[in-house]
């Protein structure tokens, strides 16, 4: 779960107008991708104005069901946004005071502030350093009688590894509730994510795999009666003429939203294939000129089908911040996420972890940096990407070296 807006296209085209060998890269750039179903987008909200309902609806409806065929579930439950799914099914669980949920502290924020909002306490545990997700072994140390549920973060469109997350959740009787925000799409032993554990969070914000055009969420699972409880949460706990069974949220989906989806969710294959194309391409221009001895590239673990929600490298010799205030100064878009881990933030300190403690989010958040992924980015722009890392090593390089020359 990550907002990073996109670069505004009126400036890269000046820029370019100026000097097309230096034009900026965008990090993340949704243009090109709206003018290629424009027509389609702007019949179907004309649809939505023409029926004049705008709140969950028969838009929302097949949305839903869309979606429930897509990841291959039982039920799909439309809400506000991925922050929104999470806490939802939290409040599904009945999970509150006095419980503890198990989670990565390598993820957005929105994935503990909602075991927090719910009355919970997160337990948060390290993380694999290839994957950037949560270590099964490490959530199983965790677990006590407080336990009630577990989060993995399916982070930068890779899943968790479910298996064993799974056989423990079971063993425990604890549910698990998948962040797959980041990963609509991605796949562990030919399974989607989001039917992957008891329900399945997804986000909509914009420069997500699958966007929207605002915010937006959903939520999966094969339970009928958590799906009809979830239902009634999102509209305050009603379940029909004013008769609330509890307190819920205001959390629907908006038709306008849903319409837009139903027409991107029938690309989202095909977008996702472009930017396993792009990682395939970056893997060998970089190798090609050397830099993979100085960045740890990300990797498809055995079993999995990686979307590449982002692409993230590893800058190894301590020279992570050199190298984005390079790439930065040169225009090509990047970005850290995520560059404090969540047991470190202040708002948490209640939770009283050390710095130290959970050693591979922490050396994830120092050695990180996310370069441009999206399906549309062309081999040019790529290319002028691993070009602005060699000169951003080789500046590097240079400020080292003088000064050993001069001493000698």
């Amino acid at each position: 779960m990550s907002k990073i807006l996109p670069l505004s296209r009126s400036h890269e085209a000046q820029a370019a107008v100026t000097d097309p060998g230096s034009a900026p890269v965008p990090l993340i750039d949704l243009v090109d991708q709206y003018h290629s179903i424009r027509p389609e987008i702007q019949e179907a909200v004309h649809r939505v104005f023409e029926r004049q309902t705008f709140v969950l609806g028969e838009e929302v409806e097949n949305f839903e069901a869309d979606m429930a065929r897509y990841v291959d579930a039982r039920y799909a439950i439309g809400c506000a946004s991925g922050t929104d799914a999470l806490l939802l099914s939290l409040m599904a669980l009945g999970i509150g005071p006095g419980d503890e949920v198990i989670t990565t502290p390598y993820s957005f924020f929105a994935t503990a502030s909602c075991i927090v909002r719910a009355g919970a306490r997160p337990v948060f545990v390290d993380i694999d350093p290839v994957s950037y997700n949560l270590r099964p072994e490490a959530v199983e140390a965790a677990i006590n009688s407080r336990t009630r549920a577990i989060i993995p973060v399916h982070l930068y469109g890779q899943t968790a590894e479910m298996d064993p997350i799974w056989r423990t959740a079971v063993n425990h009787h604890l549910p698990v509730i998948e962040d797959a925000a980041q990963a609509i799409g991605a796949g562990y032993n030919g399974r989607q994510a989001g039917v992957l554990g008891t329900m399945g969070c997804f986000s909509f914000f914009p420069t997500k795999n699958l966007g929207g055009a605002g915010d937006g969420g959903l939520i999966t699972t094969d339970d009928r009666e958590l799906a009809n409880r979830l239902k009634r949460l999102r509209v305050h706990g009603d379940f029909g003429g004013y008769n609330h069974l509890e307190v819920g949220l205001n959390s629907r989906l908006d038709a306008l939203q849903a319409a837009v989806l139903a027409v991107k969710l029938r690309y989202l294959d095909s977008w996702s294939e472009g930017r396993r194309e792009n990682a395939v391409r970056y893997q060998a221009m970089i190798s090609e000129c050397g830099l993979d001895e100085r960045l740890e590239l990300p990797r498809e673990l055995p079993c999995r089908h990686h979307v590449y929600n982002q692409y993230v490298v590893r800058v190894k010799e301590g020279l992570r911040d050199d190298v984005l205030a390079s790439l930065k100064k040169q225009g090509i878009g990047c970005a850290i996420y995520y560059p404090r881990p969540l047991h470190m933030q202040e708002c948490f300190s209640n939770l009283q972890y050390r710095a130290g403690q959970l050693p591979e989010a922490e050396k994830a958040a120092q050695e990180t940096i996310a370069l441009p992924i999206f399906a549309e980015l062309r081999e040019d722009r790529q290319a002028r990407v691993v070009e602005g890392l060699r000169n951003a090593f080789a500046e590097i390089d240079a400020r080292t070296i003088l000064p050993m020359r001069r001493a000698a």
